[in-house]
């Protein structure tokens, strides 16, 4: 019997539409993907049917372009695991940074069925945490998402950011060689659909920041940013405010209680996440060239072509 979330009605029928799921044919889907896992001697990679329904959900069911997202998200986690490998989520800065309520999960999709909202404030100041760190705890939220959350791995995810306490020295961190590398990860390896991106209340180092940042991200990816300001009415046009949360005059969820709402996703999943330290790429076994995520971070070697967005 398969073992993945099941979805309601609606997002089954998105599924259907829209990323060409066809529910008589996934326990024969999944099998292609995990037997040709199993014939990759470079990769040891988790073969439950929730984690990799959502590669060939992310790849709108193209077994060629799961493979090739599969075996990137496992390569550069490897070659890059300070900010991308998360394994203890019960260490104490990662729990601190989590108390500090910078990334939360809302509770109510857009539009009630549609994607996962996650609403950022850089709510920390930049001497208290690693930039390391931060990564990590962005990323291990997207991982947490794409196992646990049908909205989030059919939908995808609308950001709303909340940029009003970012300084300089926040801006400071994020150095060409960062910026790359998330754009990376998030580009070539995340089986999750980036619906929008919404800023509010842009600092004046958030304003000259915004500019570099999004000049990093792909054509597909600026066109759904939409930078608002601190005016509401304007946002509201495009995310009504009533999917904000209740400290921003909306009905999704207080942060404060949110927060404690989170935490105990990470305590369901810890075994998951533990876990992550069994899997990865063995370069020196693989087929033909290796890849190579170097410190110029071009990613060389290998026959894999850029990943579209969808």
């Amino acid at each position: 019997m398969l073992q993945f979330i099941a979805l309601n009605e609606d997002l089954q029928k998105v599924a259907n539409t829209q990323l060409g799921e066809k529910p008589s044919r996934i326990a024969e889907d999944l099998l292609a993907l995990r037997t040709w896992i199993e014939t990759q001697p470079h990769l040891k990679a988790r073969t439950d049917d929730q984690f990799l329904i959502q590669f060939l959900r992310g790849c709108k069911y193209s077994l060629e372009k799961a493979k090739q997202k599969l075996d990137i998200f496992f390569a550069m986690r490897t070659q890059c695991g300070e900010l991308f490998n998360v394994t203890n989520v019960d260490d104490m800065a990662f729990r601190k940074f989590h108390y500090t309520g910078t990334l939360l999960f809302l509770p109510i999709p857009l539009n009630d069925n549609g994607p996962r909202i996650i609403f950022y404030r850089c709510n920390y100041a930049a001497q208290d945490f690693t930039v390391e760190l931060v990564t990590q705890f962005i990323t291990a939220l997207h991982e947490l998402a794409m196992i646990s959350d049908p909205y989030a791995c059919v939908n995808g995810i609308s950001y709303v950011l909340d940029l009003s306490k970012l300084t300089l020295q926040h801006a400071m961190l994020l150095t060409p060689m960062y910026l790359k590398k998330i754009v990376q990860f998030f580009e070539n390896t995340l089986p999750m659909r980036v619906n929008s991106l919404t800023v509010i209340n842009l600092s004046p180092a958030a304003d000259h920041l915004q500019k570099i940042i999004f000049s990093c991200f792909p054509e597909k990816i600026r066109k759904r940013i939409f930078i608002c300001g601190r005016n509401f009415d304007d946002v509201s046009s495009h995310i009504p405010r009533k999917y904000f949360p209740q400290e921003y005059g909306g009905e999704n969820g207080s942060l404060a209680q949110l927060v404690e709402e989170n935490n105990k996703m990470w305590d369901k999943y810890r075994n998951y996440f533990k876990g992550n330290a069994d899997y990865g790429t063995n370069e020196r076994l693989r087929f033909g060239k290796q890849l190579n995520f170097g410190d110029n971070l071009g990613m060389t070697g290998g026959s894999f072509r850029k990943l579209d967005v969808d």
